[in-house]
């Protein structure tokens, strides 16, 4: 069914725009004469079904119609993210590429042949599938197999809602792949901006009137710091979804304030159990619900555990820590409130200072309640005390004496927080602290 599946509905919306593409416009028909295109060139080239093929995860019209046409072939995809050549070499021998497709259009044969279990069971059931790997900002990437043709019917089209959606998220992460297939599926434009940049963003929102931006919270705190939604009419926008990472709450105020007439949508996704349903409890809140068409879950100890319709098989290249009915350890812990949660931070990012925990989040929603803080991130630092301390780095919008500052932070914390969680050690950056993914950079 899922060799023809996508064209086929794709083909239902004839010569509406598909995608808005350096502000040319792509109709269905186009999309839809593109893909047929690829799979001519997958022939020509000897792209076998079942085949592991790697290309660059860029959002042109070109790599969404052959990651359609590769889905429709057959075959297990890997979207390689930018990176520096030594470890594109490392995520293509774990992934075993058999097939890399360059962006020049060249094709590079690697002499290895791809046996892991997970793909002799795609192959055995003629399945395409899809490899993503983590961010590794722990240093470690890991590489989860999923069954592509799981993700493509979990759609679901008894209510056609085309949307105009401005692609943030590239398609080497399950956001992005997401935001591609659902998109399209459902009749919708997917626009695309130069760079991921907030004045090139909601200059694309603006010139090809986005209704939808799913984006990160770092990146919409990026927004505020740099004034974009005071320069672009953005009155075609309606829906805002953010996740990836918790939203700073002060965060969140600033953007109900500025965009009035937008709702605000906390979404809740992994690569290795895909994007979940959620019903945000209102515009100004972090709480959510889970939804459970496709999906269940389950709390253990203050950390959120997912049961998936679509989970990965598994990782390639590490342990899966799925339980024995099938839940996967997400490592985020939660607060529950009847059936609202709240995301408070991974299980790695915890600071555990003389026995007590902190989270980040918690730290940093204060610090940036303060005036002048534009940005704030806090980690453990180790001490021979208390094995750890509480260590915050600060952006400021405008200059001020490091002894100074710390004075005026750990008097703001004082009447805020309890004493182990105020920062021992407060330091200044004018460097970015977010990485390629656009997510804060955090570690314990």
């Amino acid at each position: 069914m899922y060799r023809t599946i996508i064209s086929s509905i794709l083909s239902e919306f004839g010569d509406t725009n598909a995608m808005v593409f350096h502000d040319r416009q792509i109709s269905y028909t186009e999309l839809i004469r593109l893909i047929k295109d690829y799979k001519i060139f997958i022939r020509k080239n000897t792209i076998e079904p079942g085949q592991v093929v790697s290309f660059d995860a860029l959002y042109t019209p070109g790599t969404c119609a052959l990651l359609i046409a590769l889905i429709e072939n057959g075959n297990i995809i890997v979207p390689l993210p930018a990176a520096a050549e030594e470890k594109r070499t490392r995520l293509l021998q774990i992934a075993q590429v058999e097939r890399q497709i360059l962006a020049d259009g060249r094709v590079v044969a690697h002499n290895r042949r791809a046996d892991h279990p997970y793909y002799q069971h795609l192959r055995s059931g003629a399945l395409p599938g899809l490899v993503l790997f983590s961010s590794g900002t722990t240093g470690h990437c890991k590489a989860a197999v999923l069954n592509f043709a799981k993700l493509i019917t979990h759609y679901d089209r008894s209510t056609l809602r085309p949307r105009r959606t401005l692609a943030f998220l590239s398609p080497d992460h399950i956001g992005g792949i997401n935001t591609l297939i659902s998109t399209l599926v459902h009749g919708g434009c997917v626009i695309t901006a130069a760079e991921r940049s907030p004045q090139s963003i909601y200059q694309a929102v603006a010139l090809h009137r986005a209704d939808t931006l799913p984006t990160t919270p770092t990146f919409l705190t990026m927004s505020l710091i740099a004034g974009e939604f005071a320069r672009h009419d953005l009155r075609s926008l309606r829906l805002i979804t953010y996740g990836t990472e918790p939203m700073p709450l002060q965060t969140l105020r600033k953007l109900n304030d500025i965009l009035p007439a937008v709702r605000f949508k906390q979404t809740y996704g992994l690569s290795e159990v895909g994007i979940l349903p959620t019903v945000s409890k209102d515009n100004h809140s972090l709480w959510m619900k889970l939804g459970s068409h496709g999906f269940a879950h389950k709390i253990i100890n203050g950390t959120l555990w997912v049961r998936s319709e679509m989970a990965m098989l598994g990782y390639l290249n590490a342990p899966a820590a799925f339980d024995q009915d099938g839940y996967f350890n997400t490592e985020d812990a939660v607060d529950a409130d009847g059936d609202y949660i709240r995301i408070l931070g991974r299980r790695s990012e915890l600071i555990n200072v003389g026995g007590e925990k902190v989270y980040p989040g918690e730290v940093e929603n204060i610090l940036l309640e303060m005036d002048h803080v534009a940005e704030a991130t806090v980690t453990g630092k180790p001490s021979p005390v208390t094995g750890m301390v509480v260590r915050a780095v600060l952006r400021l919008t405008e200059p001020e004496p490091l002894s100074a500052l710390q004075q005026r932070v750990r008097a703001y914390c004082k009447t805020r927080l309890e004493a182990f969680k105020i920062p021992v050690v407060i330091e200044l950056t004018d460097q970015p602290m977010y990485s390629d993914r656009l997510k804060k950079i955090r570690a314990a």
